[in-house]
């Protein structure tokens, strides 16, 4: 009896409570939102918990939270400099939210939310809003600066600001498209890995062979743990860097 293997059902959205049709478009709460959800209460639950007593001598999960809060706003004062402490609170906050929504992803049976692009696409786009907005509060006009490199020759910056544009507008594409895709690509290797072992182990004789893709299995599931933590890691990162722009456009 062949073993069905569909490495894609995994990421079909399916509604919870449904609110009713705008057209032919279902408004309803999907399993994606309630993951969202549990994340942001989460993190909350835990960073109160943690911080509450703010003791002098900090407790484990304390230091946990400081330790954590230290690391991204190194991590954001290296990549934004000077003034980039306003900024913190929002990049440890993106942060903590795609890794325990990454790391969902990984319980068996459970959701990969960062899986879906609008998802990503939508974070990269607050990445983004916030930049322009801040330049502009900021920095006024001072902030289209940033399309147009210094010392660059009058008769050049016409082409320079265009490909300052596209490559400014290309910023939300990018951050989203990298998370999106190794968060796709790596649950799609461990389910098809995983689907071989039953497979194998229904193909009679050629169940001998079902321990190799039980191997391959736990070593992909080890390696998307590690890809999950550096792709949260990659976005606060970039998240700094762009944040950079805002703070420091023309330089």
């Amino acid at each position: 009896m062949a073993v069905k293997m569909d490495p894609i059902h995994q990421f079909e959205l399916k509604p919870l409570v449904s609110f009713g049709h705008v057209g032919h478009q279902e408004i309803a709460f999907t399993q994606s939102a309630l993951y969202m959800f549990v994340a942001v209460g989460l993190i909350a639950l835990l960073t109160i918990w943690a911080t509450g007593r703010r003791a002098v001598v900090p407790g484990r999960m304390q230091s946990l939270a400081e330790v954590f809060y230290e690391f991204i706003a190194s991590t954001v004062h290296q990549s934004a400099g000077h003034g980039s402490e306003r900024f913190v609170p929002l990049v440890f906050s993106l942060f903590m939210f795609v890794l325990l929504l990454n790391l969902f992803g990984m319980i068996p049976y459970a959701f990969a939310v960062t899986s879906h692009i609008i998802v990503t696409f939508m974070l990269a786009l607050v990445v983004i809003l916030t930049v322009v907005i801040y330049g502009f509060m900021a920095h006024g006009t001072h902030f289209l600066g940033l399309f147009v490199p210094p010392g660059v020759p009058g008769w050049l910056k016409p082409l320079i600001v265009v490909i300052e544009v596209v490559s400014f507008i290309s910023r939300p594409i990018s951050l989203s498209v990298r998370l999106f895709a190794n968060m796709l690509a790596g649950h799609i290797a461990l389910k098809i890995f995983a689907g071989f072992v039953p497979a194998l182990l229904a193909a009679g004789v050629w169940g001998i062979l079902s321990p190799l893709p039980l191997v391959l299995s736990v070593a992909v599931t080890a390696l998307e743990m590690l890809v999950a933590v550096l792709q949260a890691y990659v976005f606060a990162t970039l998240t700094s860097i762009y944040l950079s722009d805002a703070l420091h456009p023309g330089h």
